[in-house]
């Protein structure tokens, strides 16, 4: 049986993804304690002594208050940062919030339980270059990619791979003219390069792999679940989150050494979680593109029943 206990949920106000566990959790009467970080120092009041036994005291959001010892499991989703009050100086502000960051959460991190995610362990798994490279010596199939500020270097790339695509390390998000705008994998075509901004920053360019569909496979702990995404559009084949709306879902099953390479990656990034994504060419052939450590899952669960909020309560319960 699982130890009893109170899972600490660490996640912003406004997290659909978290709710569902959440919920999930309430159900099987599982105490629970959602903390916005946010609201550090302000709305949450820390006390903790160091005693034999570890670290013994209180985390009190002014409307229930959580027993740091009887804390089992913590599920850590996209936290939000500690926020020190408005009026402070800006340079006092910074030592603040550097000096909650390093107490506040480096008490929680010193908590005796599991976590899902390890929040520095996500952290650095969300650097793409250590993913390929990973998922490469995990023995799964990885794209050719280029990472450079070189605009010559990546006019060569192009002309040795053909069909280029350019991918943001990190989602972007903004507006051009007051409308929203998203940066999603977007073709380069030789021609257009090389090109002056490749000088600006860091780009990643990836060869095109043909597709025949996509794949999200979401892992928990030990347990698979492997959604093939098809897509109806031109955009939605280029990169399936621009367009939600084409989808369809069908569950399937991973092959041995895709599981195998998974179990091997995540083990070796030291997380119990992971949002993958791949192409499968037409021939078949599982692609590995990236994972996220903290991506969601409740569109995938609600289109095809896949029970990954049970894995995950299961998880932080302690069942698995």
């Amino acid at each position: 049986m699982p130890d009893a206990g109170t899972v600490l949920v660490l996640a912003g106000r406004f997290d659909p993804t978290v709710d569902l566990a959440i919920e999930e959790l309430n159900r099987r009467a599982v105490p629970v304690f959602r903390a916005d970080v946010s609201e550090f120092p302000v709305g949450l009041v820390l006390s903790a002594d160091l005693t034999g036994d570890g670290w013994c005291g209180t985390l009190d959001n002014g409307r229930r208050t959580l027993r740091l010892e009887s804390v089992r499991s913590v599920y850590c989703r996209r936290p939000t940062r500690p926020q020190p009050p408005e009026n402070m100086p800006a340079d006092a502000r910074k030592v603040a919030e550097r000096e909650a960051r390093l107490g506040f959460g480096g008490l929680l991190a010193a908590l005796p339980c599991r976590w899902l995610s390890p929040p520095g362990r996500a952290a650095d798994a969300e650097y793409k270059p250590l993913q390929l490279r990973v998922a490469a010596e995990s023995g799964l199939k990885v794209p050719r990619t280029l990472i450079t500020n070189d605009p010559n270097t990546a006019k060569r790339f192009a002309d040795d791979t053909g069909r280029v695509v350019y991918k943001p390390f990190h989602p972007v998000r903004g507006s051009v003219s007051g409308k929203p705008a998203v940066v999603y994998t977007s073709p380069v075509e030789p021609q257009d390069l090389p090109h002056s901004d490749i000088a600006t920053t860091a780009h990643l360019f990836q060869e095109w792999v043909p597709k025949a569909h996509e794949i999200r496979l979401t892992v928990v702990g030990e347990r698979f679940f492997a959604v093939e995404i098809h897509v109806s559009s031109e955009r939605g084949h280029l990169d399936w989150r621009s367009d939600y709306g084409s989808h369809t879902y069908r569950k399937c099953d991973p092959p041995a050494n895709v599981v195998d390479g998974v179990s091997q990656m995540l083990n070796r990034l030291g997380l119990p979680y992971g949002a993958f994504d791949f192409v499968v060419t037409p021939e078949g052939e599982w692609i590995f593109l990236e994972v996220n450590p903290s991506g969601q899952y409740g569109f995938i669960e609600v289109a095809t029943g896949v029970p990954i909020t049970a894995a995950i309560a299961d998880y932080l319960e302690g069942r698995a």
